[in-house]
């Protein structure tokens, strides 16, 4: 438990940004990813917009390899190659050679629903009975691990090689899995992120529940509305986020540039009981994950100075807020600086923790805390317990010290992580 852990590499694939320059460029000016989709009004979908990240043919062939691209259909493949190659680029690292794998480096990638569209292509080619043209990959890409066994086989990781699932809250809670893979001293460095698939196939169950915003297929760009009055749903989204987890001595050692560090996290879940169910929050259990995280982490509450919250653009806002100022024990000008990056690129939904992670860490790098957009009317019952100074609309000049980032998920789960800026002890 004395291990420090930092973060050494960041890799994204965004909506409003792939790579991490387009993806600060487009955070730092507030700019939307989210844009109209015309296959989706083709299908007769009420919300006729989505974020997804745009990715050319040119592009992805520096990714993959031409045996790699054949038959690939999976776009949570494509993002979280994308990202989870960046990441560790990113971070000074190279592929181990092709004789023994990396013993010390581990790799844990989530995902929601891998590769929907290759699964869907299959079932057809099965049904019409022309099993023998389904490919040799079509495995790889619909097994939930399918990401982390990619990402393990191109940078020859030899340590713990997973995934993990837990709808919403999967990317953040893949940063604890990893941190406490290296503070148990099992590994040195450690992949973490995770990707979520794009396209109807994903989104139409959103569309059913109507929970999706229906009247801004004119206006996608002021459609994802994170704590306003007039936030009328999330926009689906889609995307992969990634960090390099590394052992302090470790980062050191190799002269690594270091964004942040890892104090502590916590996963839990509302059980479903209370005011908690498959989609809405147990108040009591959030609260608690927060402060697990800050005991977890060794912070005391006054000391969080920014939150990257879950903030979905929907009725619950208020409800997040509320639990952040009863387990900080803070509001109005003393509540911390708080951002939702969903306002510029929708909720991508299992990749939403890793994407909004990155974006909290790049906060570090820029001294800055990132605006939010679409909040020009903050919710009142917000208001009431957050001064509008705190919620900025427009990115600020602030050096984090200890950001706090949790994420919500269906079925009642939660995750958060503490990062704290790194100083030598």
């Amino acid at each position: 438990m004395n291990t420090r852990v930092v973060v050494t590499g960041l890799g994204v694939c965004a909506p409003n940004g792939v790579g991490l320059y387009n993806f600060y460029d487009s955070l730092q000016s507030g700019a939307s990813g989210i844009t109209f989709h015309q296959e989706l009004a083709d299908l007769g979908f009420g919300c006729q917009i989505a974020g997804k990240p745009e990715i050319s043919e040119s592009l992805k062939e520096s990714y993959f390899t031409p045996l790699q691209l054949k038959g690939l259909n999976s776009s949570g493949v494509v993002y979280g190659v994308m990202a989870g190659t960046d990441a560790w680029m990113d971070a000074g690292l190279g592929k181990a050679n092709k004789d023994k794998p990396d013993w010390d480096s581990g790799i844990i990638f989530g995902t929601g629903i891998l590769g929907i569209d290759k699964l869907r292509e299959s079932i057809y080619l099965i049904d019409d009975n022309n099993t023998r043209r389904l490919g040799s990959n079509s495995v790889m890409q619909t097994m939930a691990s399918g990401i982390s066994a990619y990402l393990g086989g191109i940078l020859g990781c030899g340590n713990q090689v997973t995934t993990n699932s837990s709808a919403c809250a999967t990317g953040t809670e893949g940063v604890i899995m990893g941190l406490e893979r290296i503070r148990s001293g099992k590994a040195k460095k450690m992949l973490v992120g995770s990707c979520n698939d794009s396209g109807p196939y994903i989104w139409g169950g959103f569309d059913a529940m109507r929970i999706l915003p229906s009247n801004y297929n004119d206006d996608p760009e002021e459609a994802s509305r994170p704590m306003s009055a007039t936030a009328a749903g999330f926009v689906p989204g889609s995307g992969a986020g990634a960090l390099v987890l590394e052992s302090l001595g470790s980062a050191l050692d190799r002269g690594a540039k270091i964004y942040a560090e890892v104090l502590g996290g916590a996963v839990n879940s509302g059980g479903q009981r209370g005011a908690g169910s498959m989609t809405a929050p147990n108040s009591e259990a959030v609260q608690r994950c927060i402060l697990d995280a800050l005991s977890d982490a060794g912070i005391e509450r006054s000391e969080v100075d920014v939150i990257n919250g879950h903030l979905t653009a929907t009725s619950k806002d208020a409800e997040e807020i509320k639990n952040w100022s009863e387990a900080l024990k803070r509001s109005g000008k003393d509540f911390p600086f708080i951002n939702s990056t969903k306002g510029m690129v929708g909720h991508c939904l299992a990749a939403a923790g890793s994407v909004e992670c990155v974006a909290s860490l790049l906060q570090y790098r820029a001294g800055v805390v990132f605006g939010n957009r679409n909040c020009q009317d903050i919710h009142p019952d917000i208001l009431k317990l957050v001064d509008v100074s705190q919620i900025p609309r427009k990115t600020i000049a602030h050096r984090p010290k200890i950001i706090a980032k949790a994420s919500f998920g269906f079925g009642d789960v939660n995750a958060c992580i503490i990062f704290k800026e790194y100083k030598k002890r």
